[in-house]
């Protein structure tokens, strides 16, 4: 293995399950990208026949590296994470739907749950994602936490209680997922009330990220509760006739790009055929790099 075409092409055999990796440690495209390039030229600094699992190294190192990303963001930041927050979404096109394809992405993570991932502390993190959502065995996970395998696991244990006791409930059917957000924008655009409020649930959350520039009405906010919501979407009626639906992280979500210019991107959850959570990002700057990277639009 120590051709280095060959050990590039290896290399590239694992990089989708690495972006995995990192994009659920970071919910940042951009850093999951900058993570996974930064093991690239970690394996380029090793030795690379003392390696016998290349696919287990490469994990953990993308791991560690995003592990100090994390620790970083949370040193630099004065103040705890602001609750209007959305991770970067990743999209993809609606239709048609390929049941192949849809096997493929079976494994995306929800904006939700992204979240709640936010909130836990970098070594909790870590430790959930690598050993719960990647099946990475503590053994090897506490060696970057730099703790015994039980303590890592009890890291795991506390993180998965907090995801569980945060995540909503999702309906896991895209059809049914459509017909309700294709029933809620035509109220939007109706200016239908009473029908936006039927379709939302009475403690619905709305997290809407404009990032720190935009000011006004569109300005970051965080809204409960199905009038205050209702409301909201009505103020911005106007918006819902340019959107379409798309999958947003493996869910129906909508996309609002006037001109082919992504302006908000919105993800939700659902539940008994009402929206429980909406996830917007409307942050001109994030967006824009969403756009140029060619994951919305």
């Amino acid at each position: 293995m120590t051709d280095s075409k060959e050990l590039a092409d290896r290399f590239e055999e694992h990089r989708g399950r690495l972006k995995a990796v990192a994009y659920r440690m970071l919910g940042s495209l951009a850093e999951a990208e900058d993570a996974v390039q930064e093991a690239w030229l970690k394996l380029g600094r090793t030795d690379a026949d003392d390696i016998h699992n290349l696919g287990g190294w490469l994990t953990t190192v993308t791991g560690r590296v995003c592990l100090d990303l994390l620790r970083s963001r949370a040193a630099r930041r004065e103040e705890p994470m602001d609750d209007t927050f959305v991770p970067d979404p990743v999209l993809r096109p609606l239709s048609p739907i390929d049941p192949e394809q849809e096997v493929l992405h079976a494994d995306e993570v929800g904006l939700a749950l992204l979240v709640v991932l936010e909130n836990l502390e970098p070594a909790e993190r870590l430790a959930f994602v690598l050993h719960d959502m990647f099946a990475v065995p503590f053994d090897d996970i506490a060696p970057i936490v730099e703790r015994s395998p039980a303590a890592t696991r009890q890291l795991a244990s506390r993180a998965r209680r907090r995801v569980r006791g945060a995540t909503p409930a999702a309906e896991p059917d895209l059809g049914r997922q459509k017909e309700v957000l294709d029933a809620f924008l035509a109220a939007s655009r109706g200016g239908d009330f009473e029908a936006l409020l039927a379709l939302l649930h009475p403690d619905v959350v709305l997290r809407a990220d404009s990032g720190v520039l935009v000011r006004g009405a569109a300005v970051s906010k965080a809204l409960q509760g199905a009038k205050a919501v209702a409301e909201q979407a009505l103020m911005f009626a106007r918006f819902a006739q340019s959107a379409e639906l798309v999958l947003v992280n493996g869910s129906v979500g909508v996309v609002n790009a006037p001109g082919g210019h992504v302006q908000s991107v919105m993800g939700v959850t659902i539940a008994d055929g009402r929206i429980t959570g909406m996830y917007i990002l409307a942050d001109p700057e994030r967006l824009e790099r969403l756009e140029a990277s060619g994951l919305a639009g």
